[in-house]
């Protein structure tokens, strides 16, 4: 191990000895400012949630302004948006909005991003 990565290894577990102490970290007000109904926690939620749920958004739109399946990957979108079901089902059990709003809107974008990869695809194949 280099000098360099000694270093950082060293920083790293000093400050996680020294946030491991810091029990007054603790968020005691979780009433939101912006929102008295919803706890911080939830606007934190909202606001990465869009983050990852518009991730996939650029691809599809790439390829419906392309009018080409290339350079799309069906089968990731299709295990995302599964996967992302199972997020829907546990916002569900937890009560989180953000949790099921996000990824109902993800699960979409997938889909539509499987639909027009298969439109596509099957064209681009009667053409050939």
């Amino acid at each position: 191990m280099n000098w360099r990565n000694t270093t950082m290894l060293g920083v790293l577990v000093l400050g996680a000895i020294a946030l491991s102490g810091c029990e007054d970290l603790v968020v005691r007000d979780t009433a939101s400012l912006l929102a008295p109904r919803f706890q911080r926690s939830e606007l934190v939620g909202l606001v990465a949630g869009a983050g990852t749920t518009f991730a996939a958004l650029p691809d599809l739109i790439a390829m419906l302004r392309r009018r080409s399946s290339k350079g799309m990957s069906p089968r990731m979108a299709a295990i995302t948006g599964s996967f992302q079901i199972g997020w829907i089902y546990y916002g569900l059990l937890i009560a989180s909005r953000p949790v099921v709003m996000w990824n109902t809107i993800a699960v979409i974008i997938n889909f539509l991003s499987v639909v027009a990869y298969l439109r596509f695809a099957r064209r681009e194949r009667n053409t050939a």
